[in-house]
């Protein structure tokens, strides 16, 4: 199995430089839809969620103090991702790519796996709480029937 630094060496290979907090909200996506389309995780490293959105502890560790960060920062390699994870990262970044940080942010504040780990603290309280692969998969597969 890949790991979140592969996925987001990837991601900033395609994209270029940019924000850290951007590449968390990319990560997170690219998960997300792995695991809806896929049924699989991208990586393994699990997903927290902080004050700014959904987090992977381990990548914020690399680049802990850095406002934007690019693919040298990080120890991926984007080659163990097989075919169907490099197009499930390519359809993220389609439609969330090109999207800033911020709006990110507030679109997973808005989404139910995010606020559901974070239920009892406060919009500004520290939490190390994790968001479950099973949270993301049941939410976003249910967005799906919705269009459907």
């Amino acid at each position: 199995m890949a790991n979140v630094f592969d996925v987001a060496t990837l991601i900033l290979s395609k994209q270029g430089p940019m924000p850290a907090m951007k590449l968390h909200k990319l990560v997170y996506y690219c998960q997300v839809w792995a695991l809806v389309w896929d049924e699989e995780p991208l990586f393994k490293e699990p997903i927290k969620a902080w004050v700014s959105g959904p987090v992977v502890e381990a990548l914020y560790e690399v680049h802990q103090g850095q406002f934007k960060v690019e693919a040298a920062d990080f120890p991926g390699n984007p080659k163990v991702l097989n075919e169907n994870q490099n197009k499930i990262i390519s359809l993220v970044l389609k439609d969330y790519g090109s999207k800033p940080s911020k709006w990110l942010s507030d679109l997973t504040h808005l989404e139910t796996p995010w606020r559901d780990a974070r239920k009892g603290l406060s919009d500004a309280e520290r939490g190390d709480r994790e968001i479950t692969w099973a949270a993301m998969a049941e939410y976003y597969e249910s967005l799906l029937s919705e269009e459907a």
